[in-house]
């Protein structure tokens, strides 16, 4: 561009580590090398300036995972009492069946006694249904 000076300056996005591989950004410089902003100044605004983007996408992003979190917290103790729930309703079924259960064993028996010693007799004056 005629009468704009541009100096072109890499800035690194990743870790300081130097075994991680980054990304790299380019960031133009209106003012060039020209600029009255010495080149290592620059250099340590850019990357405190990439190291506050940097945090602040971090915060956001760890806001949004214990937001997550929670409702996942909430959703599972919802779901744990409705499991609970189901299971005081079945368990009251169970004893109910089992009652039941219980009382037409008692009839089952009753009657199974009851019928082979009155087998050739009735009550009600021989008019029997058989």
């Amino acid at each position: 561009m005629p009468g704009v000076d541009l100096m072109v300056m890499v800035v690194g996005l990743g870790s300081q580590d130097p075994e991680f591989k980054s990304c790299l950004a380019v960031e133009l410089i209106p003012g060039g090398v020209d600029s009255t902003c010495d080149p290592s100044e620059v250099s340590k605004m850019s990357s405190g300036e990439d190291y506050r983007r940097r945090r602040e996408r971090n915060n956001m992003a760890v806001k949004k995972s214990r937001i997550r979190s929670k409702e996942k917290a909430v959703e599972t103790q919802q779901r744990v009492n409705e499991l609970k729930e189901e299971n005081e309703r079945l368990e009251a079924k169970i004893q109910t069946l089992s009652k039941e259960l219980t009382v037409l064993k008692e009839l089952f028996l009753e009657h199974a006694r009851g019928g082979a010693s009155s087998e050739g007799s009735s009550d009600d004056g021989g008019n029997a249904v058989k």
